[in-house]
């Protein structure tokens, strides 16, 4: 719908003409830049803010190399399909709060939730091939041992 419609998911203060006397009181970025504005907004230093946005979109490209799993389909992992929902849920929330003015309770879930996004950016998702592995190591450790206490309660 976006190449029909392009401007379905613009906001509506981007659209009033400008005037160079008056400065609006609330800007939006494009819908696509609100969860990094929601970042640069919820750090109180400046500096902080822009280090924060930069770090959060060079963790994402950085991904693919810090996956060391073998098997790279999200079906067969699902540790790693949880973790990119809860992803996908929180980059919604701070693309939320990106849209709504910085102050009071939208700066509140802001905070939390940028630092919860580098947690899960940086150690869940990196880090699920190596929890996969050792759930699965658990888990046919527990399979073998089943097996041979079985085949010694038959004798």
């Amino acid at each position: 719908f976006v190449f029909y419609s392009p401007n379905i998911l613009g906001h509506a203060d981007n659209y009033i003409e400008a005037d160079p006397l008056v400065t609006p009181a609330h800007i939006v970025p494009e819908w696509y830049l609100l969860p990094f504005y929601a970042i640069l907004r919820s750090v109180p230093d400046k500096l902080l803010g822009v280090v924060a946005m930069l770090s959060a979109i060079l963790i994402l490209a950085a991904l693919p190399w810090l996956d060391t799993s073998k098997i790279r389909s999200a079906v067969f992992r699902p540790l790693y399909k949880q973790f990119y929902w809860i992803l996908v849920i929180d980059v919604l929330i701070l693309g939320y709060v990106g849209a709504m003015p910085a102050e009071g309770l939208y700066l509140l879930i802001a905070r939390p939730n940028h630092v919860f996004l580098f947690l899960l950016e940086f150690f869940s998702i990196s880090k699920a091939s190596e929890y996969e592995t050792l759930i699965k190591l658990f888990l046919t450790t527990n399979l073998i041992f089943s097996i041979k206490f079985n085949s010694l309660l038959s004798i």
